[in-house]
Protein backbone atom coordinates (compact mmCIF):
# COMPACT_ATOMS: atom_id res chain seq x y z
CA UNK A 1 0.00 0.00 0.00
CA UNK A 2 2.50 2.53 0.96
CA UNK A 3 4.77 1.34 -2.26
CA UNK A 4 1.29 2.90 -4.34
CA UNK A 5 1.11 5.67 -2.01
CA UNK A 6 4.68 7.18 -3.27
CA UNK A 7 4.13 6.15 -6.59
CA UNK A 8 0.95 8.33 -6.62
CA UNK A 9 2.57 10.99 -4.78
CA UNK A 10 5.78 11.04 -7.41
CA UNK A 11 2.67 10.73 -10.31
CA UNK A 12 1.18 13.84 -9.24
CA UNK A 13 3.94 15.58 -8.21
CA UNK A 14 5.68 14.99 -12.31
CA UNK A 15 2.63 16.99 -13.77
CA UNK A 16 4.41 20.21 -12.43
CA UNK A 17 8.16 19.70 -12.63
CA UNK A 18 10.40 20.07 -15.71
CA UNK A 19 11.97 17.31 -17.30
CA UNK A 20 15.86 17.43 -14.68
CA UNK A 21 13.27 17.58 -11.94
CA UNK A 22 11.43 14.48 -13.55
CA UNK A 23 14.56 12.36 -13.99
CA UNK A 24 15.44 13.27 -10.18
CA UNK A 25 12.42 11.75 -8.87
CA UNK A 26 12.37 9.02 -10.67
CA UNK A 27 16.00 7.91 -9.65
CA UNK A 28 14.63 8.18 -6.46
CA UNK A 29 11.46 6.43 -6.99
CA UNK A 30 13.19 3.42 -8.53
CA UNK A 31 15.54 3.26 -5.89
CA UNK A 32 13.25 3.63 -2.89
CA UNK A 33 11.02 0.45 -5.19
CA UNK A 34 13.80 -1.19 -5.32
CA UNK A 35 15.01 -1.30 -1.43
CA UNK A 36 11.64 -2.19 -0.53
CA UNK A 37 11.99 -5.48 -3.00
CA UNK A 38 14.37 -6.70 -1.29
CA UNK A 39 14.99 -7.87 2.38
CA UNK A 40 17.17 -6.47 4.38
CA UNK A 41 19.10 -9.43 6.20
CA UNK A 42 20.75 -7.56 9.08
CA UNK A 43 17.31 -5.72 10.32
CA UNK A 44 17.66 -7.87 13.49
CA UNK A 45 21.02 -6.45 14.30
CA UNK A 46 21.43 -4.90 17.46
CA UNK A 47 21.95 -1.16 17.94
CA UNK A 48 24.93 -1.86 20.61
CA UNK A 49 26.67 -4.58 21.98
CA UNK A 50 27.07 -2.50 25.32
CA UNK A 51 24.80 -5.40 27.04
CA UNK A 52 26.55 -8.13 25.48
CA UNK A 53 29.49 -6.91 26.86
CA UNK A 54 28.57 -6.27 30.32
CA UNK A 55 27.14 -9.60 30.44
CA UNK A 56 30.22 -11.47 29.25
CA UNK A 57 34.08 -9.01 30.50
CA UNK A 58 33.34 -10.01 34.07
CA UNK A 59 34.63 -14.01 32.92
CA UNK A 60 37.82 -11.99 30.49
CA UNK A 61 41.37 -11.73 32.92
CA UNK A 62 44.14 -9.80 31.79
CA UNK A 63 47.09 -12.08 32.66
CA UNK A 64 50.52 -10.93 33.86
CA UNK A 65 53.67 -13.52 33.59
CA UNK A 66 57.45 -13.06 35.19
CA UNK A 67 60.29 -14.86 34.39
CA UNK A 68 63.87 -14.92 34.74
CA UNK A 69 65.89 -13.81 31.90
CA UNK A 70 69.45 -14.23 30.86
CA UNK A 71 70.79 -10.77 29.98
CA UNK A 72 74.34 -10.72 28.48
CA UNK A 73 76.70 -7.98 29.82
CA UNK A 74 77.47 -5.56 26.65
CA UNK A 75 80.53 -4.36 25.34
CA UNK A 76 79.81 -0.15 24.84
CA UNK A 77 82.04 1.24 22.46
CA UNK A 78 83.23 4.57 23.00
CA UNK A 79 81.15 5.73 20.35
CA UNK A 80 79.24 9.37 20.87
CA UNK A 81 75.18 8.55 20.61
CA UNK A 82 73.27 9.42 17.14
CA UNK A 83 76.85 8.78 15.74
CA UNK A 84 76.01 6.27 12.42
CA UNK A 85 78.89 4.03 13.94
CA UNK A 86 76.63 3.62 17.05
CA UNK A 87 74.10 0.66 15.16
CA UNK A 88 77.31 -1.21 13.74
CA UNK A 89 79.50 -1.53 16.58
CA UNK A 90 76.04 -3.10 18.77
CA UNK A 91 75.28 -5.42 15.37
CA UNK A 92 78.87 -6.58 15.40
CA UNK A 93 79.08 -7.30 18.70
CA UNK A 94 75.46 -9.17 18.57
CA UNK A 95 76.73 -11.14 15.85
CA UNK A 96 79.47 -12.56 17.37
CA UNK A 97 80.16 -16.14 19.07
CA UNK A 98 82.66 -16.98 21.57
CA UNK A 99 81.87 -13.57 23.59
CA UNK A 100 82.93 -14.87 27.14
CA UNK A 101 81.38 -12.22 28.96
CA UNK A 102 79.43 -12.84 31.90
CA UNK A 103 75.65 -12.54 31.97
CA UNK A 104 73.10 -10.96 34.33
CA UNK A 105 69.45 -11.80 34.86
CA UNK A 106 67.38 -9.59 34.96
CA UNK A 107 63.02 -9.97 36.05
CA UNK A 108 60.90 -10.20 32.08
CA UNK A 109 57.33 -9.01 31.66
CA UNK A 110 54.45 -10.70 29.58
CA UNK A 111 50.95 -9.48 29.16
CA UNK A 112 48.40 -11.09 27.79
CA UNK A 113 44.79 -12.38 27.87
CA UNK A 114 42.43 -15.56 28.91
CA UNK A 115 38.78 -16.51 29.71
CA UNK A 116 37.34 -18.62 32.22
CA UNK A 117 35.65 -21.35 31.21
CA UNK A 118 34.39 -22.93 34.96
CA UNK A 119 32.96 -21.15 38.56
CA UNK A 120 35.69 -23.07 39.96
CA UNK A 121 38.85 -21.20 38.37
CA UNK A 122 39.64 -22.92 35.15
CA UNK A 123 41.00 -20.68 32.85
CA UNK A 124 42.24 -20.76 29.04
CA UNK A 125 44.85 -19.02 27.26
CA UNK A 126 47.31 -19.08 25.07
CA UNK A 127 50.31 -21.10 25.40
CA UNK A 128 53.02 -18.74 24.44
CA UNK A 129 51.73 -16.10 27.21
CA UNK A 130 52.65 -17.76 29.62
CA UNK A 131 55.79 -20.66 28.51
CA UNK A 132 58.60 -20.55 30.60
CA UNK A 133 57.04 -18.13 33.41
CA UNK A 134 57.61 -18.12 36.69
CA UNK A 135 54.44 -16.69 38.00
CA UNK A 136 51.42 -16.09 36.39
CA UNK A 137 48.63 -13.40 37.84
CA UNK A 138 45.07 -13.14 36.55
CA UNK A 139 43.45 -9.51 37.20
CA UNK A 140 39.59 -9.57 37.29
CA UNK A 141 37.42 -6.81 35.49
CA UNK A 142 36.40 -5.93 39.16
CA UNK A 143 39.96 -5.37 40.07
CA UNK A 144 40.85 -8.54 42.14
CA UNK A 145 44.34 -10.17 41.41
CA UNK A 146 44.73 -13.98 41.72
CA UNK A 147 47.51 -16.25 41.30
CA UNK A 148 47.28 -18.92 38.72
CA UNK A 149 48.93 -21.96 38.23
CA UNK A 150 49.47 -24.34 34.99
CA UNK A 151 47.40 -27.53 34.54
CA UNK A 152 48.88 -28.13 31.04
CA UNK A 153 49.78 -26.98 27.52
CA UNK A 154 49.70 -27.63 24.24
CA UNK A 155 52.03 -25.83 21.94
CA UNK A 156 50.81 -27.13 18.91
CA UNK A 157 47.43 -25.54 19.20
CA UNK A 158 49.33 -22.96 21.42
CA UNK A 159 46.77 -23.94 24.30
CA UNK A 160 47.17 -23.49 27.75
CA UNK A 161 44.77 -24.39 30.87
CA UNK A 162 45.35 -22.59 33.93
CA UNK A 163 43.64 -22.77 37.40
CA UNK A 164 43.20 -20.47 40.08
CA UNK A 165 41.97 -20.98 44.21
CA UNK A 166 39.35 -18.67 44.94
CA UNK A 167 36.28 -19.33 47.95
CA UNK A 168 33.85 -17.66 45.66
CA UNK A 169 32.47 -18.33 42.43
CA UNK A 170 33.69 -16.80 39.60
CA UNK A 171 31.50 -15.78 36.43
CA UNK A 172 32.63 -18.02 33.22
CA UNK A 173 31.66 -18.27 29.69
CA UNK A 174 31.08 -21.81 27.64
CA UNK A 175 32.18 -22.95 24.23
CA UNK A 176 30.36 -22.41 21.00
CA UNK A 177 30.72 -24.24 17.80
CA UNK A 178 32.54 -22.75 15.39
CA UNK A 179 31.57 -24.98 12.61
CA UNK A 180 28.45 -23.17 12.87
CA UNK A 181 29.86 -19.66 12.45
CA UNK A 182 29.69 -18.79 9.11
CA UNK A 183 31.78 -15.77 6.95
CA UNK A 184 30.08 -12.30 7.51
CA UNK A 185 28.73 -13.29 11.49
CA UNK A 186 29.50 -10.24 13.55
CA UNK A 187 32.01 -11.37 16.67
CA UNK A 188 33.47 -9.57 19.40
CA UNK A 189 37.09 -9.90 20.80
CA UNK A 190 37.49 -8.94 24.38
CA UNK A 191 41.12 -8.77 25.67
CA UNK A 192 44.10 -6.44 27.11
CA UNK A 193 45.23 -4.87 23.86
CA UNK A 194 48.88 -3.79 24.64
CA UNK A 195 48.79 -3.66 28.27
CA UNK A 196 45.60 -1.15 27.96
CA UNK A 197 42.94 -3.12 30.13
CA UNK A 198 39.74 -4.36 29.46
CA UNK A 199 39.32 -3.65 25.81
CA UNK A 200 36.28 -4.86 23.22
CA UNK A 201 36.58 -4.71 19.16
CA UNK A 202 34.03 -5.61 17.30
CA UNK A 203 33.76 -7.12 13.45
CA UNK A 204 32.96 -9.95 11.07
CA UNK A 205 34.31 -13.39 10.71
CA UNK A 206 36.41 -12.64 7.42
CA UNK A 207 37.46 -16.29 6.49
CA UNK A 208 37.23 -20.08 7.92
CA UNK A 209 39.94 -22.87 8.32
CA UNK A 210 42.83 -21.01 7.73
CA UNK A 211 46.32 -23.01 7.96
CA UNK A 212 48.71 -20.91 9.47
CA UNK A 213 51.88 -23.36 9.79
CA UNK A 214 50.67 -26.17 12.46
CA UNK A 215 49.55 -29.24 11.14
CA UNK A 216 45.99 -29.26 13.58
CA UNK A 217 45.68 -25.35 12.54
CA UNK A 218 42.01 -24.46 12.38
CA UNK A 219 41.74 -20.64 12.21
CA UNK A 220 38.81 -18.02 12.11
CA UNK A 221 40.09 -15.23 10.36
CA UNK A 222 38.55 -11.68 11.89
CA UNK A 223 38.32 -8.31 10.72
CA UNK A 224 37.76 -7.29 14.57
CA UNK A 225 40.88 -5.16 16.04
CA UNK A 226 43.46 -7.61 17.59
CA UNK A 227 46.95 -6.44 18.62
CA UNK A 228 49.82 -7.69 21.40
CA UNK A 229 48.17 -8.41 24.52
CA UNK A 230 44.53 -10.18 22.99
CA UNK A 231 46.34 -13.13 22.59
CA UNK A 232 44.59 -15.86 24.86
CA UNK A 233 41.52 -13.78 25.14
CA UNK A 234 38.31 -14.92 23.84
CA UNK A 235 36.38 -14.49 20.58
CA UNK A 236 32.70 -14.11 21.04
CA UNK A 237 29.35 -14.86 18.68
CA UNK A 238 26.70 -12.75 19.55
CA UNK A 239 25.68 -15.42 21.55
CA UNK A 240 27.90 -14.72 24.04
CA UNK A 241 29.39 -18.26 23.15
CA UNK A 242 33.17 -18.27 22.74
CA UNK A 243 33.83 -20.03 19.14
CA UNK A 244 37.94 -18.96 18.83
CA UNK A 245 40.43 -18.01 21.17
CA UNK A 246 42.89 -15.04 19.59
CA UNK A 247 46.29 -16.13 18.83
CA UNK A 248 47.80 -14.06 15.99
CA UNK A 249 47.77 -11.32 13.69
CA UNK A 250 48.91 -10.34 9.99
CA UNK A 251 51.05 -7.42 10.45
CA UNK A 252 53.90 -5.77 8.59
CA UNK A 253 53.94 -2.98 11.59
CA UNK A 254 52.92 -5.58 14.72
CA UNK A 255 49.46 -3.37 14.91
CA UNK A 256 45.82 -4.43 13.45
CA UNK A 257 45.34 -3.80 10.21
CA UNK A 258 42.12 -5.77 10.20
CA UNK A 259 43.92 -9.34 9.76
CA UNK A 260 43.73 -11.83 12.90
CA UNK A 261 43.42 -15.22 13.63
CA UNK A 262 41.52 -16.97 16.34
CA UNK A 263 41.72 -21.02 17.54
CA UNK A 264 38.42 -22.63 16.68
CA UNK A 265 36.80 -23.87 19.51
CA UNK A 266 36.01 -27.19 17.86
CA UNK A 267 40.45 -27.63 18.37
CA UNK A 268 40.44 -25.92 21.52
CA UNK A 269 37.39 -27.22 23.22
CA UNK A 270 39.08 -30.66 22.75
CA UNK A 271 42.45 -30.12 23.69
CA UNK A 272 41.23 -28.09 26.99
CA UNK A 273 39.00 -30.99 28.00
CA UNK A 274 42.27 -33.34 27.43
CA UNK A 275 44.23 -31.07 29.38
CA UNK A 276 42.13 -31.08 32.23
CA UNK A 277 41.35 -34.65 32.48
CA UNK A 278 45.20 -35.78 31.96
CA UNK A 279 47.27 -32.45 32.30
CA UNK A 280 48.41 -33.50 29.20
CA UNK A 281 47.06 -34.20 24.98
CA UNK A 282 46.54 -37.64 24.35
CA UNK A 283 46.63 -37.44 20.04
CA UNK A 284 46.00 -40.64 17.61
CA UNK A 285 49.07 -42.03 15.96
CA UNK A 286 48.65 -43.72 12.91
CA UNK A 287 51.86 -43.98 11.95
CA UNK A 288 52.35 -42.99 8.07
CA UNK A 289 54.24 -40.72 5.73
CA UNK A 290 51.75 -38.83 3.36
CA UNK A 291 51.38 -36.61 0.63
CA UNK A 292 48.80 -34.68 -1.50
CA UNK A 293 48.06 -36.26 -4.73
CA UNK A 294 48.33 -33.81 -7.66
CA UNK A 295 46.18 -35.08 -11.32
CA UNK A 296 49.36 -36.85 -12.66
CA UNK A 297 49.77 -39.14 -9.64
CA UNK A 298 46.00 -39.63 -9.21
CA UNK A 299 45.66 -40.51 -12.63
CA UNK A 300 48.97 -42.93 -12.84
CA UNK A 301 46.74 -44.58 -9.78
CA UNK A 302 44.10 -44.83 -11.70
CA UNK A 303 42.13 -42.31 -9.66
CA UNK A 304 39.35 -40.06 -11.07
CA UNK A 305 39.46 -37.78 -8.22
CA UNK A 306 41.99 -35.72 -6.64
CA UNK A 307 41.11 -36.56 -3.49
CA UNK A 308 42.51 -38.79 -0.56
CA UNK A 309 46.35 -38.87 1.27
CA UNK A 310 49.20 -40.73 -0.39
CA UNK A 311 51.06 -43.22 1.79
CA UNK A 312 54.69 -42.79 1.32
CA UNK A 313 56.30 -44.68 4.01
CA UNK A 314 55.11 -47.21 6.75
CA UNK A 315 57.72 -47.01 9.83
CA UNK A 316 56.93 -49.52 12.17
CA UNK A 317 53.67 -48.58 13.86
CA UNK A 318 49.74 -49.25 13.98
CA UNK A 319 49.57 -48.74 10.20
CA UNK A 320 52.38 -51.43 8.78
CA UNK A 321 50.77 -53.82 11.49
CA UNK A 322 47.37 -53.23 9.74
CA UNK A 323 48.71 -54.28 6.46
CA UNK A 324 48.94 -50.76 4.72
CA UNK A 325 51.88 -49.96 2.42
CA UNK A 326 53.42 -47.50 0.36
CA UNK A 327 51.45 -46.46 -2.17
CA UNK A 328 48.40 -46.86 -0.97
CA UNK A 329 46.25 -44.28 -0.93
CA UNK A 330 43.53 -43.53 2.04
CA UNK A 331 39.95 -42.28 0.94
CA UNK A 332 38.40 -42.54 4.78
CA UNK A 333 39.28 -42.71 7.99
CA UNK A 334 36.63 -44.05 10.26
CA UNK A 335 33.96 -42.74 8.10
CA UNK A 336 35.42 -39.79 7.41
CA UNK A 337 36.33 -38.56 4.30
CA UNK A 338 39.47 -37.40 3.54
CA UNK A 339 40.60 -34.32 1.03
CA UNK A 340 44.35 -34.19 1.54
CA UNK A 341 46.70 -34.94 3.59
CA UNK A 342 46.11 -32.61 6.33
CA UNK A 343 42.55 -33.91 6.74
CA UNK A 344 43.97 -36.95 7.44
CA UNK A 345 46.41 -35.55 10.18
CA UNK A 346 43.54 -33.78 12.20
CA UNK A 347 41.14 -36.54 12.03
CA UNK A 348 43.49 -39.06 13.41
CA UNK A 349 44.81 -36.60 15.94
CA UNK A 350 41.87 -36.34 17.28
CA UNK A 351 40.95 -40.16 16.88
CA UNK A 352 41.11 -41.80 20.31
CA UNK A 353 44.06 -43.83 20.99
CA UNK A 354 43.48 -47.37 21.51
CA UNK A 355 40.41 -47.15 19.32
CA UNK A 356 39.87 -50.09 16.10
CA UNK A 357 39.14 -47.59 13.51
CA UNK A 358 38.27 -48.73 9.75
CA UNK A 359 39.83 -47.15 6.82
CA UNK A 360 39.04 -47.59 3.36
CA UNK A 361 42.13 -47.41 1.12
CA UNK A 362 42.98 -47.50 -2.75
CA UNK A 363 45.42 -50.08 -3.54
CA UNK A 364 45.68 -51.58 -7.71
CA UNK A 365 42.56 -50.19 -8.71
CA UNK A 366 40.75 -51.81 -5.78
CA UNK A 367 39.16 -49.98 -2.86
CA UNK A 368 39.93 -51.89 0.29
CA UNK A 369 39.02 -51.84 4.20
CA UNK A 370 41.63 -52.30 6.80
CA UNK A 371 41.35 -52.26 10.56
CA UNK A 372 44.35 -49.94 12.89
CA UNK A 373 44.30 -49.70 15.82
CA UNK A 374 45.68 -46.46 17.06
CA UNK A 375 48.82 -45.60 18.83
CA UNK A 376 49.20 -42.59 20.71
CA UNK A 377 51.08 -39.96 19.08
CA UNK A 378 52.72 -38.32 22.71
CA UNK A 379 54.64 -41.49 22.89
CA UNK A 380 56.25 -41.84 19.63
CA UNK A 381 57.59 -38.42 19.89
CA UNK A 382 58.89 -38.72 23.82
CA UNK A 383 60.46 -42.03 22.53
CA UNK A 384 62.35 -40.60 19.42
CA UNK A 385 63.45 -37.50 21.98
CA UNK A 386 64.87 -39.84 24.18
CA UNK A 387 66.82 -41.43 21.33
CA UNK A 388 68.64 -38.61 20.58
CA UNK A 389 69.17 -37.32 23.80
CA UNK A 390 71.05 -40.81 24.04
CA UNK A 391 73.07 -39.99 20.67
CA UNK A 392 73.92 -36.48 21.90
CA UNK A 393 75.52 -36.67 25.28
CA UNK A 394 77.53 -34.07 24.76
CA UNK A 395 75.05 -31.86 25.62
CA UNK A 396 75.04 -32.55 29.00
CA UNK A 397 78.51 -31.07 29.39
CA UNK A 398 78.48 -28.11 27.19
CA UNK A 399 74.94 -27.04 27.69
CA UNK A 400 74.12 -27.21 24.39
CA UNK A 401 72.14 -29.73 22.29
CA UNK A 402 72.93 -30.42 18.43
CA UNK A 403 71.64 -32.46 15.31
CA UNK A 404 72.32 -33.06 11.94
CA UNK A 405 71.48 -30.94 8.91
CA UNK A 406 68.16 -31.43 7.29
CA UNK A 407 65.86 -29.89 4.95
CA UNK A 408 63.28 -29.20 8.11
CA UNK A 409 66.27 -27.71 10.47
CA UNK A 410 67.70 -25.43 7.24
CA UNK A 411 64.47 -23.65 7.10
CA UNK A 412 64.04 -23.85 10.83
CA UNK A 413 66.94 -21.64 11.48
CA UNK A 414 67.35 -20.10 7.44
CA UNK A 415 70.54 -21.86 7.05
CA UNK A 416 71.84 -21.97 3.19
CA UNK A 417 71.61 -25.50 0.80
CA UNK A 418 75.44 -25.29 1.28
CA UNK A 419 76.09 -25.25 5.09
CA UNK A 420 78.17 -28.31 6.49
CA UNK A 421 78.22 -29.34 10.22
CA UNK A 422 76.38 -30.01 12.89
CA UNK A 423 73.47 -27.07 14.10
CA UNK A 424 73.25 -26.00 17.62
CA UNK A 425 69.13 -26.13 18.32
CA UNK A 426 69.41 -25.22 21.90
CA UNK A 427 71.38 -23.51 24.66
CA UNK A 428 70.93 -23.92 28.57
CA UNK A 429 71.37 -20.75 30.24
CA UNK A 430 74.33 -20.30 32.43
CA UNK A 431 76.05 -23.17 30.28
CA UNK A 432 79.42 -23.36 28.90
CA UNK A 433 78.11 -22.82 25.75
CA UNK A 434 76.13 -20.16 26.98
CA UNK A 435 78.45 -17.91 28.74
CA UNK A 436 80.49 -18.17 25.56
CA UNK A 437 77.53 -16.54 23.69
CA UNK A 438 77.35 -20.27 21.32
CA UNK A 439 73.26 -19.26 20.35
CA UNK A 440 70.75 -21.62 18.31
CA UNK A 441 71.10 -21.89 14.81
CA UNK A 442 75.48 -21.71 15.01
CA UNK A 443 77.16 -24.11 13.10
CA UNK A 444 79.70 -26.63 14.38
CA UNK A 445 82.02 -27.52 11.64
CA UNK A 446 85.02 -28.93 13.43
CA UNK A 447 85.92 -30.09 16.87
CA UNK A 448 89.49 -30.47 17.42
CA UNK A 449 90.72 -29.45 14.42
CA UNK A 450 88.17 -32.22 12.82
CA UNK A 451 85.42 -32.32 10.50
CA UNK A 452 82.37 -32.49 11.88
CA UNK A 453 79.05 -34.09 9.64
CA UNK A 454 77.27 -35.79 12.48
CA UNK A 455 76.49 -35.73 16.18
CA UNK A 456 78.02 -39.00 17.05
CA UNK A 457 81.57 -37.76 15.60
CA UNK A 458 81.80 -34.71 17.92
CA UNK A 459 81.18 -37.13 20.83
CA UNK A 460 83.90 -39.48 19.36
CA UNK A 461 86.24 -36.23 19.02
CA UNK A 462 84.86 -34.91 22.46
CA UNK A 463 86.08 -38.70 24.21
CA UNK A 464 89.11 -38.81 22.71
CA UNK A 465 90.16 -35.69 23.95
CA UNK A 466 89.25 -37.05 27.93
CA UNK A 467 91.60 -39.55 26.96
CA UNK A 468 94.17 -36.85 26.07
CA UNK A 469 93.53 -35.18 29.55
CA UNK A 470 92.90 -32.10 27.94
CA UNK A 471 91.10 -29.08 29.90
CA UNK A 472 88.88 -28.09 27.41
CA UNK A 473 88.69 -28.38 23.19
CA UNK A 474 88.33 -26.31 20.75
CA UNK A 475 84.99 -25.96 18.47
CA UNK A 476 85.20 -24.36 14.99
CA UNK A 477 81.14 -22.04 15.12
CA UNK A 478 80.05 -20.52 12.06
CA UNK A 479 77.50 -17.87 12.69
CA UNK A 480 76.39 -16.26 9.31
CA UNK A 481 79.44 -14.89 7.45
CA UNK A 482 81.74 -15.17 10.70
CA UNK A 483 83.44 -18.39 12.11
CA UNK A 484 85.43 -18.67 14.79
CA UNK A 485 87.19 -21.06 17.72
CA UNK A 486 85.46 -21.40 20.78
CA UNK A 487 87.44 -23.07 23.84
CA UNK A 488 84.68 -25.40 25.66
CA UNK A 489 85.53 -26.91 28.81
CA UNK A 490 85.72 -30.44 29.21
CA UNK A 491 84.34 -31.90 32.36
Amino acid sequence: MKRLVLFNYLFIDLKKVNFYNFCNNLFLFSFVLLINCFPVRGSNLPDSFADLVEQLSPAVVNITTTAIVPEREQFNPMVPPGSPFEDFFRDFMEKQPGDQQPKRQRRGTALGSGFIISSDGLLVTNNHVIENADEIKIEMLNGEILEAKVLGTDPKTDVALLKVETKTKLPFVEFGNSDDARVGDWVLAIGNPLGQGFSVSAGIISARGRDLQGPYDDFIQTDAAINRGNSGGPLFNTSGKVIGVNTAILSPNGGSIGIGFSMSSVVVQKVVNQLRDYGETRRGWLGVRIQNLNSEVAEALGLENIEGALVTDVPQGPARKAGIRSGDVIIEFDGFKINDSSSLVKVVGDSEVGKDVDILIWRDGNKKTVTVKLGRLENVQLSNEKNQDRSSKINEYAGMSFTELTNEIRKRFDLSDDSVGVVVVGVNDNSPAAERGIKPGDIIQKVDQVDINTSNEILKVVDEAKNKKKSSILFLIKRGLNVRFIALPIN
